[in-house]
């Protein structure tokens, strides 16, 4: 499973709680921009309409050797596939508990792409600042006991 895209800031301001995997529907000239690693998920964030959820805001440009006689929005909302069973759960979790669902990567699987997202809750900066120091705090440890062997 390779990379296309990582949401590296969700980590840093969300905590998350449970992870879920799902299909995107993309157009061809979205699927080969991706695949070229011309995807973003900076800002991106997982949205449920209508009992269906979609990723909103992630920037997917027009693949370079496209027509570029079509209009294109490369920020438009695109549908994900999940099972019923899972956006049930999902939607009775974030509703009750008031969490919000970050997309984490994009990911190639078999010869599908796939989006990892998790239902999240926002940190506070007091605790974005112990996990810092709990980050550096392993590293002394990791680097101590280097140094000692």
């Amino acid at each position: 499973m390779s990379n296309l895209a990582i949401n590296r800031r969700a980590r840093y301001d969300y905590e998350l709680l449970n992870k879920y995997e799902a299909g995107l529907v993309l157009l061809g000239h979205e699927v080969k921009s991706t695949k070229a690693g011309h995807m973003s998920l900076k800002g991106s964030f997982v949205t449920i309409k209508n009992n269906e959820a979609y990723l909103t805001n992630a920037l997917i440009p027009l693949y370079k050797f496209t027509s570029t006689s079509i209009e294109y929005d490369p920020t438009r909302s695109r549908k994900l596939l999940l099972k019923k069973s899972e956006l049930k759960s999902i939607i009775g979790k974030k509703t009750v508990e008031g969490l919000t669902l970050v997309p984490i990567r994009v990911y190639i699987k078999g010869r599908l792409i796939k989006l990892e997202f998790a239902l999240a809750k926002g940190k506070k900066k007091y605790d974005k600042r112990k996990s810092i120091a709990d980050r550096e705090s392993k590293v002394k440890i990791g680097r101590a006991l280097r140094n000692r062997m």
